[in-house]
């Protein structure tokens, strides 16, 4: 990124429903989050102009607990915001079914690395001027049925853009992450045409809200994205807003679908990787999409070990990620031998959770993401028998598994009960671990520790997918199915290995688990325990290679530069 351009763009206000800053803040529940606070973390590095808005999240997500069988069950996750964040007097107001909701905002500042803040604001309905169904709005994460998510939605996106202007800001540019806060634009439409109304919104002030918004999507399947009924909509919002919405052909099929509302009011859209671009553009013809790669924040999650052998010998990584280049020309021997203490810390909390000692000298590999059926934990366990053999005969292998379904999700659910299942049937041949209760400070462990990330889901429904950056990050290669960022980071044999066919040929789970057991037989395995000195040359280039380029400062930069200067300010 040019040094002026990020003080050329002016305020950008980053609408998100989740973000991850602390680990100890449930304001998340999985990548969407991470990738928020990331992506506000690096911002801040790069002093780039940035405001996150988001919702408070009294009650949280939860606390997943698994019994001996694998079977979940949730639990509150209590928290108390004044430990973490700072309570502001400002207020702002929402109409949601014709009441005044009124909302304050509590303040978490991130501090980037010359001390530039980033500030975040978190949306609170709880006040006691509001109505008891109404206090609650802010209280969990998607939580409740369409009217609450509805209500959610109005208070992040309409009630974000009146907080900002109560708080004293004024933002050039109004950032979606995801459709979630796509109502924004009908609060920026109603600050163009004034006491008229949205319904008489000419084609010239429409393009004025457009000029105004980025719109980021995440999601490569139908179901994944918002949709709410016309009479829901119009309960909620009212007739003025509903009409509005019509008018500007935002509701299609009876119902408002709120990624074609961020896709129709927005002048920029992209995808989180090359591949996502062009699944976008199936899903949605007609609509122009960019890609910008999803990148981690390399402070973040980066080990202690890693870091320290990055200061020795690469010591502008931190300042600029692009640095990480240089880690070719690390010793392999300290790569490894980082690489090892990361390993035990890891190994220290599996025993500390489950009581169980894992070998130091066998293979790890590390499955955690969200459990849901497109993830196919289950692929490494097709043949039992087969995977028995390979690690009796190629060297011996462990796996470690973590993530939590959704609490409506049972097929999600029935997943970590059949990794249960299999670790039960592997047991004295193949150690199987499940870590529950998945989060922030627990991905970093695995990430780091383990020696390779397993990844194998269902193309082409992995957008971008990040936990593999955060693994390339820490020396660890991956193992993955060609879909989202790994088309672009693998390098076969280099940066790790691929699963199956081609990246544009469907999944099927028979072909894709046959490759999967002969990459681990045929060089995974013989590389880690006959060759070391190979092996830690893939995790070396998986720094080198996929770390200096998957990193939130590289994806911040593209977002300046495409999305957020105006296109005259690109070439100045």
């Amino acid at each position: 990124m040019r040094l002026d351009s990020a003080a050329r763009v002016g305020e950008v206000g980053y609408f998100t429903m989740e973000v991850a800053l602390d680990q100890s803040m449930p304001t998340y529940s999985g990548g969407l989050g991470v990738l928020a606070g990331d992506t506000l973390k690096a911002a801040a590095d790069v002093r780039a102009p940035l405001m996150g808005i988001t919702l408070l999240y009294r009650a949280g997500y939860f606390r997943q607990r698994l019994d001996e069988e694998g079977r979940q069950t949730e639990e509150p996750w209590e928290w108390d915001p004044r430990e973490f964040l700072t309570p502001l007097p400002e207020r702002a107001s929402v109409s949601i079914e014709g009441r005044d909701v009124a909302i304050r905002p509590w303040l978490f500042a991130i501090e980037g690395r010359d001390g530039h803040q980033v500030p975040v604001y978190f949306l609170d309905a709880d006040l006691p001027e509001n109505d008891p169904w109404d206090r609650k709005l802010t209280g969990t994460l998607y939580g409740g049925g369409p009217r609450y998510r509805l209500a959610q939605e109005v208070i992040l996106g309409m009630g974000g853009v009146a907080m900002l202007r109560a708080l004293g800001h004024r933002p050039r540019i109004f950032h979606m992450n995801e459709g979630h806060s796509a109502l924004l634009s009908l609060s920026l439409l109603a600050q163009e045409v004034g006491s008229e109304g949205v319904a008489t919104a000419s084609a010239e002030e429409r393009e004025g809200v457009r000029s105004r918004c980025v719109f980021t999507t995440h999601t490569p399947v139908p179901a994944g994205h918002d949709r709410f009924p016309v009479d829901l909509v119009r309960r909620v919002l009212g007739d003025a807003e509903t009409e509005g919405l019509e008018s500007a052909g935002c509701l299609r099929d009876g119902e408002l679908n709120m990624t074609y509302l961020g896709l129709r009011c927005s002048h920029y859209v992209n995808g989180v990787s090359m591949r996502h671009e062009k699944i976008s553009e199936g899903m949605f013809p007609g609509y122009p999409f960019d890609s910008i790669t999803n990148g981690v924040h390399a402070e973040t999650w980066t080990s202690k070990p890693l870091a320290e052998l990055f200061d020795r010998n690469v010591p502008e990584w931190r300042r600029d990620n692009r640095y990480l280049r240089y880690a070719v020309s690390i010793s392999r021997d300290h790569v490894m031998g980082a690489h090892r203490q990361a390993k035990k810390l890891l190994l220290d909390e599996v025993k500390k959770r489950t009581g169980r000692a894992l070998d130091p000298e066998a293979l790890l590999a590390g499955f955690a993401r969200r459990a849901t059926l497109y993830k196919r934990h289950k692929l490494i366990f097709r043949d039992l028998e087969r995977l028995r053999s390979i690690a009796r005969w190629a060297g011996p292998m462990q796996l470690v598994f973590s993530g939590k379904a959704h609490p409506k999700d049972d097929a999600g659910k029935e997943v970590i009960r059949d990794v249960y299942r299999a670790a039960a049937e592997l047991e004295g041949d193949i150690p199987v671990v499940y870590l529950e209760d998945y989060d922030v400070r627990l991905g970093a462990l695995l990430t780091s520790g383990v020696d390779l990330w397993l990844n194998t889901p269902r193309k082409p429904q992995e957008a971008s997918g990040t936990s593999g950056m955060k693994a390339a990050l820490n020396g660890v290669p991956s193992l993955s199915v060609l879909d989202g960022w790994w088309i672009e980071g693998h390098v076969e044999g280099v940066t790790g290995w691929s699963v199956g066919d081609p990246w544009n040929v469907e999944s099927d789970d028979e072909r894709e688990s046959d490759s999967l057991y002969e990459k681990l037989e045929g060089a995974i395995l013989p590389l880690f325990h006959n060759r070391p000195d190979e092996y830690a040359r893939v995790m070396r280039s998986a720094i080198a290679l996929n770390g200096s380029f998957f990193n939130a400062q590289r994806m911040i930069s593209q977002y300046v530069e495409n999305a957020y200067l105006e296109e005259d300010e690109r070439t100045a």
